[in-house]
């Protein structure tokens, strides 16, 4: 079993950056993928963005394509989210994701492991 500890979220206002971190913990194998996603008041969870540790290759929603960058430390089972250009509409909370076996980086539904989430605020 995978566990996940998210950090980095809070409140920015509109145009700002924020960073999240996750680093998973598991008494086996680090995870081959990571990935994070949100769930707004009222919505669906959706993907955001995706990694496979190994090679880096990473997705992403097309609404955080060019100011959202994910990125992982393999060595400490670490994933990150830079946040930048923050708008009103990416309030949420940001879940971290995980799993040793790999799909698709942004489907919710190829994941096991799942962080408790963190807090997210933009204000206009």
């Amino acid at each position: 079993q995978v566990r996940l500890e998210e950090s980095g979220g809070g409140s920015v206002q509109a145009g700002g950056s924020l960073r999240l971190s996750c680093t998973a913990s598991s008494d086996t194998d680090g995870p081959t993928c990571m990935g994070w996603f949100r769930q707004a008041p009222g919505k669906d969870r959706e993907g955001v963005a995706g990694i496979y540790m190994k090679s880096g290759f990473s997705m992403y929603a097309g609404s955080v394509e060019g100011r959202f960058t994910i990125s992982a430390d393999k060595v400490k089972n670490s994933v990150y989210l830079q946040m930048n250009s923050l708008e009103p509409a990416d309030t949420a909370i940001y879940y971290c994701a995980a799993d040793r076996v790999c799909g698709n980086p942004i489907n919710q539904f190829d994941y096991k492991s799942w962080g408790q989430g963190t807090q997210v605020t933009v204000s206009s």
